[in-house]
């Protein structure tokens, strides 16, 4: 028997009664969103069911709409400087009389020391051993006018 169609699968989506959607979302996602919304997840459904038909958008074109997205927006979401920060630039920071050197990878990690970190807050807590915003730590963030 063959599989439907994509497009009968995506028409399906809103008369499949809610156990059969979270049972199809578990077959494509690893964990269930925090909040339940039938539409967002019959949207998102119908998207990875596409994604996986024709294929994703390609990591530079999400990149560039995410950029977009960013500097556009009249929503301004916890996104800021790291998220543009080309790999290979390396940021110097003086802590407690030392000279740190943190360098952007080409996977978007940042490393210090031969270390690899998720975030420059990561980074700056691994120095400073507490907790600090790491575009603040590195002097990225932009002051208020």
């Amino acid at each position: 028997m063959t599989s439907p169609s994509i497009a009968a699968q995506l028409a399906a989506l809103p008369d499949m009664p809610l156990d059969r959607l979270w049972s199809l979302w578990d077959q494509h996602f690893a964990r269930r969103p925090p909040r339940v919304n039938r539409r967002y997840l019959e949207s998102r459904l119908a998207y990875r069911l596409q994604e996986l038909a024709y294929g994703g958008l390609p990591k530079a074109i999400k990149e560039q709409l995410a950029d977009c997205g960013e500097r556009l927006s009249k929503i301004k979401v916890g996104r800021g400087a790291e998220v543009r920060l080309m790999p290979g630039t390396v940021l110097i920071r003086e802590w407690d009389e030392r000279e740190y050197r943190v360098t952007v990878t080409a996977d978007g990690l940042y490393e210090l020391e031969g270390q690899h970190y998720k975030s420059l807050s990561a980074a700056a807590k691994a120095i400073t051993g507490t907790h600090w915003s790491g575009p603040a730590f590195f002097g990225l963030k932009r002051g208020r006018r």
